[in-house]
């Protein structure tokens, strides 16, 4: 069971960040007097994973975009890179998400995306969209943002292996712990899916909201 989220996107360099941290009395940490981007830094996005049953967190970060297909690479690297040793006889995978973003009920390409993903693990997938207004009720929220944004407030997120360093090291009294990586891939925006290609996602609405509620299997007789 896993919940998925996209954080805000962060500003990489020497900027203000909101909260305090201790400093010798007179050695504040200097940071730049604007918030425009650097260019050569740009702005970090993360897509996190987070495990319900082990307390796991996966984050991985990108600099392009924040689209369905970087969701769905961020499942499948939790998944290589974690998933499939914890649960090597898994068979099924429940997602619950966000009813709108990069993983939104509406977005076409997030299905399409998912049903490679199913197509390559032999996974039966299935997702389950909070209603509109409740994001708030997804457990990555307070289960593993919340303690990020804690673990980094006041410091400059100066590079990306800083903010990759900050949430690795982010843990609690119940054990979180998370695994942070950079993305290198990129993401192009506005990426069309034809009636034809969702047509062939395998997919089966529950029957209760379907448009929120889905399983994409290999095949449609699943």
């Amino acid at each position: 069971m896993l919940s998925v989220d996209t954080k805000k996107k962060e500003l990489v360099g020497d900027f203000s960040n909101k909260g305090r941290e201790y400093q010798p009395v007179g050695e504040p940490v200097r940071v730049n007097v604007h918030d425009f981007l650097d260019k050569e830094l740009g702005r970090a996005v993360p897509y996190g994973i987070y495990d319900l049953l082990n307390d796991e967190g996966w984050v991985s970060f990108g600099d392009s975009a924040d689209t369905a297909s970087f969701a769905v690479e961020a499942i499948r690297r939790w998944w290589n890179e974690m998933g499939r040793d914890r649960f090597p006889n898994a068979t099924r995978l429940l997602v619950t998400a966000d009813g709108g973003g990069s993983n939104g009920h509406r977005v076409r390409l997030w299905k399409v995306e998912l049903s490679k993903l199913a197509a390559e693990t032999g996974l039966e997938i299935t997702v389950c969209h909070y209603p509109p207004g409740t994001s708030k009720w997804n457990r990555i929220e307070h289960k593993m943002w919340s303690f990020i944004s804690m673990n980094w407030r006041g410091r400059p997120l100066v590079s990306y292996r800083t903010i990759i360093e900050l949430i690795s090291a982010t843990t609690t009294a119940s054990g979180l712990t998370i695994r942070a990586e950079i993305d290198p891939n990129t993401y192009e925006k506005g990426v069309k899916v034809t009636d034809e290609e969702l047509a062939a996602v395998p997919l089966r609405r529950h029957d209760f909201h379907g448009d929120w509620n889905y399983t994409i299997a290999q095949s449609n007789s699943r």
